[in-house]
């Protein structure tokens, strides 16, 4: 190669021109650029050798001012056109005298510029290039268009992002949805560290960031982590700051489909024929419903009615949600598919459209409702004499809180003394179970309501109202259950195997009340769902089933069908086999929602210490859960919250301190106490 061949290099992927200036070595070559660098080069370095004329660095701008004007990537399509049909390749020299007339040294160059940067209509092939087929450059050309339309979208995605960080109302379109939603449940993946105890390390390395998330929050210089997507979406104001990851971490569903909605609407605009057409009418009874006040699905009422001669009956009246449906429609599988209501700090995700749930299938006060009837007559001990089970309509008389019949029965209302009967049979029925070997277990029960930014912690009372109502339920279990167990009716039955308790003596060592009763909790079985009758230990009860929150627990609903199916001499909906598939699949879906209801709790509880740092609190140990490194489970009394502690000092069961809270993380978990140790001055 001769001293002033100007020559094409590239320099990191950039096109240079320089000047061959001397050998360097056997085979490599000094040549030197315009700004007068030398550059060491390897013959393969050299892309292309500009011949005919010798130049000097200096003339290498008045070089590149001559290609210019040549440099018409769309001058190629016409060329192309010509070459394709015949598929004959093409040198630079061929194509400057096809492109421009003319072939001189800038033509060449620029006709070499404008093939090698082609990836549209030539591909290179040795020192020559040949033309793409017309289906490969269709293809390319609608690939580039892909990819332009690809990176105006990310502009405008960009754009709306830019908008949202400034707190700027933002019409996210739906390819952003479908990037936003991406990152949801990358960033739901921090209830893992809940879920799974990992730390978010670990996390990182177990869920790599699929492709729309990395390509996403690199696009926005934010590093591709779950916590760095829980952020930027709280960020665009997509999420809030208590986003709840279990709720989305879990299958819940939280909007019903449209098509069920419509079904629902079409049940309440037209009523589907009633198939219990011969209802027991018990309009004439007073009936109480008793509920929290925010309480919105109605689905139990009370009743007592004198029968002369010194006898009673009591009557439960359950909600007849199957009043408005059949099994295997689109409300009872939407029912099926959530297992239960979900009852969450912030609020309530329905087993049935609130257009019915609230609505016909409630027990409403001052409407005639639909409802399934126990009526129960009870021995002098609480026993059950005699029972009989309706369809039926009733009345509500009254809707009252527990706190109304607290009140009621404290001061004795005269004018009301139904509500006395039925809280003296509930006694009764409390003392006849205890008798039966029912197991008392007394733990306070927290309540946590969020309600804006408000948080608000209370401790369910045992109070008269509520032992009257839950005495009432579980009677109309036994009743149920009973029913089902006479007239071989499959059900799903619960049970509780007998619990092995400690010794009596042993049990008395341990410091009365919530001590001894969490010692006892320990001990007591899971309870047990079957399709055939089973004993309840702790309820004291031969047989039991739950049939009282058929709009709320889709297994009450099960007993439902079955038994009013059986009540109008029809073939049952379910034969064993097929309730006990149904039951499996229900049983896993509602310990879903059990445990996210529990997470979400005490990720509300933990945030309500967090803001409380400098509170004191008045704390029991409970149990030890590792006793060889100091970590306890503590009552903290005033919120009925249960927590775990690590102790610095020599600490006994039952004993009672004064902790703060030093570190609270609701998001990561974590929640540490430190004990308050006032000194005495001297």
């Amino acid at each position: 190669m001769e001293k002033g061949t100007l020559v094409e290099f590239r320099v990191q992927g950039d096109r240079r021109l320089g000047i061959v200036d001397r050998p360097d070595g056997k085979t490599r070559w000094f040549v030197v650029d315009e700004r007068g660098q030398s550059h060491s080069l390897a013959p393969r370095q050299i892309t292309y050798t500009v011949n005919g004329q010798t130049y000097k660095s200096t003339d290498i701008p008045h070089f590149v001012s001559q290609v210019q004007p040549y440099l018409d990537p769309s001058s190629l399509e016409v060329a192309w056109e010509l070459l394709v049909e015949d598929g004959e390749t093409v040198t630079p020299s061929e194509m400057a005298n096809l492109l421009f007339s003319e072939a001189n040294p800038s033509q060449c160059y620029a006709a070499h510029c404008l093939l090698s940067d082609d990836k549209l209509y030539f591909k290179q092939k040795g020192d020559a290039y040949e033309p793409r087929s017309a289906t490969q450059v269709a293809e390319r050309k609608h690939q580039i268009e892909v990819e332009a339309q690809k990176a105006k979208g990310q502009q405008e995605f960009l754009a709306r992002v830019e908008q949202a960080l400034k707190g700027e109302i933002v019409e996210w379109q739906r390819p952003d949805r479908q990037r936003l939603e991406a990152l949801e449940k990358y960033a739901a993946l921090l209830a893992d560290i809940v879920r799974m105890g990992v730390n978010y390390d670990s996390l990182a390395r177990a869920y790599p960031p699929p492709a729309p998330v990395l390509e996403t929050m690199n696009m926005l210089g934010r590093s591709a982590t779950p916590q760095a997507a829980f952020q930027l979406l709280i960020d665009l104001g997509w999420w809030t700051n208590h986003e709840n990851l279990f709720l989305r971490r879990s299958s819940i569903p939280v909007q019903f489909p449209n098509k069920v909605l419509e079904v629902a609407q079409q049940r309440l605009d037209f009523p589907p024929h009633d198939l219990d057409a011969n209802r027991l009418d018990l309009t004439n009874l007073k009936v109480y419903t008793i509920d929290d006040e925010s309480t919105t699905e109605i689905d139990d009422g009370l009743s007592w009615e004198s029968l002369g001669e010194g006898r009673e009956r009591l009557w439960v009246h359950i909600a007849d949600p199957t009043r408005w449906l059949i099994p295997e429609d689109e409300l009872d599988l939407e029912a099926r598919k959530r297992g239960s209501t979900v009852y969450l700090p912030t609020g309530m995700i329905p087993m049935f459209p609130e257009v019915l749930a609230t609505g016909p299938m409630s027990l409403v006060q001052g409407r005639v409702c639909c409802a399934l009837s126990f009526g129960v007559v009870l021995d002098t001990n609480g026993a059950v004499a005699d029972y009989c089970i309706h369809p039926s309509i009733i009345k509500p008389t009254y809707r009252l809180t527990y706190e109304d019949v607290d009140e009621m029965l404290e001061l004795g209302v005269q004018a009301e003394p139904e509500i006395a009967a039925i809280a003296n049979w509930a006694t009764k029925r409390k003392t006849w179970r205890y008798a039966q070997g029912a197991i008392s277990i007394n733990m306070p029960e927290a309540m946590i309501k969020v309600k804006g930014d408000d948080i608000n912690i209370d401790i369910l009372d045992d109070s008269s109202s509520r032992q009257l109502v839950a005495e009432m339920m579980i009677l109309a279990g036994e009743v149920a259950a009973r029913y089902g167990q006479t007239h071989n009716i499959p059900l799903p039955f619960r049970g509780q195997p007998q619990p092995e308790l400690p010794p009596e003596e042993e049990l008395l060592q341990l410091p009365a009340g919530f001590v001894r009763a969490c010692a006892m909790r320990r001990c007591m079985p899971k309870s047990e769902m079957s399709i055939t009758p089973v004993r309840h230990a702790g309820l004291g009860l031969d047989t039991y089933t739950q049939a009282t929150s058929p709009i709320r627990r889709y297994s009450d609903l099960l007993t439902h069908f079955q038994l009013k199916a059986h009540l109008r001499g029809e073939v049952l909906p379910f034969s064993a086999e097929q309730l006990k598939e149904v039951m499996m699949t229900v049983t896993t879906i509602t310990q879903e929602v059990t445990m996210v209801e529990r997470q979400t709790n005490r990720y509300w509880a933990l945030e309500y210490l967090r803001r409380h740092p400098d509170k004191a609190w008045e704390v029991t140990l409970l149990m030890w859960l590792r006793e060889d490194s100091n970590l306890g489970l503590i009552l903290l009394e005033d919120l009925g919250l249960q927590l775990p502690m690590s102790f610095r000092r020599t600490v006994k069961l039952g004993e009672q301190l004064l902790v703060k809270v030093s570190i609270a993380d609701p998001q990561k978990d974590i929640i540490q106490f430190q004990e308050i140790i006032y000194q005495e001055a001297i």
